[in-house]
């Protein structure tokens, strides 16, 4: 008979689990009310399906020790089906007990429950008697469901028994069972057959995003969390009233604009860093002579001491999509802090009647693009799969997606065909190792003396073609363009190898149709400063409370500007005079500032009253970031 006695049980047993984690879920929306307040039936069905997928992936990890047994235990083994009963509640009290806990807890954090066993355990050790007599009803639902476990979990059915003792082939059975439920538990232990395994930020796909909460559960997020390396919270600063000064944060200048409203599209270039222009670099070398010219022309503004908050393609988005640097070991979209409040252009635009997408030339789910997309507010993801043909297309570069060409015109065409207005953010592809180059190129291309040169000439290519067939189109002259890199690369310049000009990226704004507010000359800007620059330019300061204060516009002249990025182990605050360290054991070290360099080691006898100013200010920002992200506190921090 198949599926045998053995896979029909457990399967039962398994079916109930579901039930009760969607009964869990249930308990967490009528607990939580307020935070899904005005959504429709439909979208909360959509997020209580959804929810199943997270649900599978949480019940066979807590029950992978149950599964392995119940293929083990013969169903007519009297006592070995009671043990596997009482293991069935054992092994899932631990989930129900984290669900329930969050139906109140969420209440305080905004989120689901993540990293708080090593965040915040030993504080939560020491007040565990307070807390379970303020919140002695939660104990209820808990045993309750427990004994409902016990009480209700299936056991070996009449037919079932006589087919178990029935015997004959079963050994045959058995082993084809096995064969074939190993696969199928790697794919729910994965969530699915996506290129990477189930993340927590995939919850937040379905918009609006605040669903992504309802279809978590408990036990997944805290189950992720448990490979993510830690961070400790810090207290240089007693609370927000002495922190708050020291961040240097700077608003948003309140603008006047003329209608109608400015598209904005956002092209985050791979790899395509500072080292590899000419503008840039006095005119000498470079492989991006469409990019020295775009800098230098009428509407352009190039914001020439530029740094990337990271080092990787992962760090990028959060940086300029809202404004969040890297400055943690793990990036913030692999991370537990990844369901923590978090603003985006994508929503802020969008509440002003904006059309939002996020366009990415790769496999779809690569580094979770597609899945901050959604964080980020933004309305619509496209990525390989939506490309005419995907990986079967002709443009397909046979190792990471599109090349960087092709795409470029689709992209042109897409923004075409979209309502105005519009914020469309690109991230391309090409100059990225292998270095591949579509077969028309080859040798073609200046060689220079990295991999990447030929790559970054064929990216600079693609630019230059997706603005010849873009100004043909009705919406360009009425469109505010961003420019910059996602990262540095391979490197021949003896002056970009250090620290700096390890970070150093172009940042361009240009506007072929309206004029651009003046920058101040020797400013220094960051990836973090996109998203306050592009509400300036469109007039939008009533967006700064959804602003974290670690970027600021680059229009604004009264600030001198800043970057902020970790490196190892240290944290660094990059000013137009020096460079300020801050170490892991609370030390304070000044670098002199030039463009792209810094020397290898500090000063000697810095200025002790720079060292207190810049030190403050780092703290500040490190504070503020880590236990904003550990209390879900960035926008209102205790």
């Amino acid at each position: 008979m198949f599926p045998s006695p053995t896979l029909r049980l457990l399967l039962r047993r398994f079916a109930l689990l579901l039930a009760a984690y969607s009964l869990l879920r249930l308990g967490f929306y009528l607990m939580n009310l307020d935070t899904f307040h005005g959504i429709g039936a439909g979208p909360l069905a959509l997020a209580f399906g959804h929810g199943l997928r997270f649900d599978i992936a949480a019940i066979l990890w807590l029950n992978l020790p149950l599964v392995l047994l119940s293929l083990l235990v013969p169903v007519t083994a009297r006592r070995g089906q009671l043990g596997l009963r009482g293991l069935f509640v054992l092994l899932n009290f631990p989930g129900l007990l984290l669900n329930v806990i969050d139906w109140q807890y969420f209440k305080f954090i905004g989120r689901r429950l993540s990293n708080e066993w090593h965040t915040i355990g030993h504080e939560i050790a020491e007040q565990a008697g307070q807390i379970g007599r303020h919140y002695w009803y939660l104990a209820i639902p808990v045993l309750a469901l427990a004994y409902a476990l016990w009480w209700l979990c299936p056991m070996p059915r009449a037919a079932e028994l006589a087919a178990g003792r029935a015997g004959g082939r079963q050994w045959l059975v058995r082993g084809l069972e096995f064969v074939l439920v190993v696969p199928l538990v790697v794919l729910g232990l994965r969530g699915g057959w996506q290129l990477k395994p189930l993340r927590t930020g995939a919850a937040f796909e379905q918009p609006p995003a605040v669903l992504g909460h309802l279809a978590l559960n408990s036990t997944f997020t805290v189950l992720k969390s448990f490979d993510e390396v830690p961070i400790e919270r810090v207290s240089y600063f007693a609370g927000p009233a002495v922190l708050r000064p020291m961040l240097g944060a700077a608003p948003v200048p309140t603008r006047i604009v003329s209608l109608p409203p400015l598209n904005v599209v956002l092209l985050l270039v791979e790899s395509f860093a500072s080292e590899y222009n000419g503008v840039e670099n006095g005119g000498q070398g470079g492989y991006t002579p469409f990019f020295d010219s775009l800098a230098v022309a009428p509407g352009a503004r190039l914001l020439r001491d530029n740094y990337a908050n990271g080092r990787r393609s992962i760090e990028a988005l959060p940086a300029v999509l809202s404004g969040l640097p890297s400055l943690m070991d793990e990036p913030f979209i692999t991370s537990s802090f990844q369901t923590a409040e978090l603003h985006g252009l994508g929503e802020m635009l969008g509440r002003h009647g904006y059309t939002t997408a996020i366009y990415h030339a790769g496999t779809n789910g690569t580094m979770g693009f597609d899945m901050f997309a959604g964080i980020a507010g933004m309305q619509h993801y496209y990525g390989l799969n939506e490309y005419p043909g995907g990986a079967a297309s002709p443009d397909y570069d046979g190792h990471w997606g599109i090349f960087d060409e092709p795409y470029l015109q689709y992209f042109s065409q897409r923004l075409t065909a979209t309502k105005s207005p519009f914020f469309a953010t690109l991230f391309t592809l090409s100059a990225h190792d292998p270095f591949t180059l579509p077969k028309q190129y080859l040798g073609r291309l200046p060689a220079g003396s990295q991999p990447i040169h030929p790559t970054i000439a064929y990216t600079d290519l693609a630019l230059r073609r997706f603005f010849a067939t873009a100004q043909k189109q009705p919406w360009y002259a009425n469109t505010l363009f961003v420019l910059t890199a996602d990262h540095t690369s391979q490197t021949d310049r003896a002056g970009y190898q250090n620290l700096l000009g390890n970070h150093r990226t172009p940042l361009l704004f240009f506007s072929p149709g309206q004029p651009l507010p003046a920058v101040r000359p020797g400013r220094i800007t960051e990836q973090a400063d996109v998203p306050a620059s592009v509400l300036d330019v469109l007039g939008l300061s009533s967006e700064q409370p959804r602003l974290l204060p670690f970027g600021s516009s680059v229009f604004d002249t009264a600030s001198p500007g800043r970057a902020l990025f970790r490196d190892n182990d240290s944290y660094f605050l990059v000013h137009a005079d020096f460079v300020a360290e801050l170490t892991n054991k609370n030390e304070v070290r000044l670098y002199p500032y030039q463009n792209h360099f810094m020397p290898p080691q500090p000063l000697a006898n810095p200025d002790p009253i720079l060292v207190k100013q810049y030190g403050n200010e780092l703290r500040a920002c490190v504070q503020f970031y880590v236990n904003g992200l550990l209390d879900n506190k960035l926008y209102k921090p205790k």
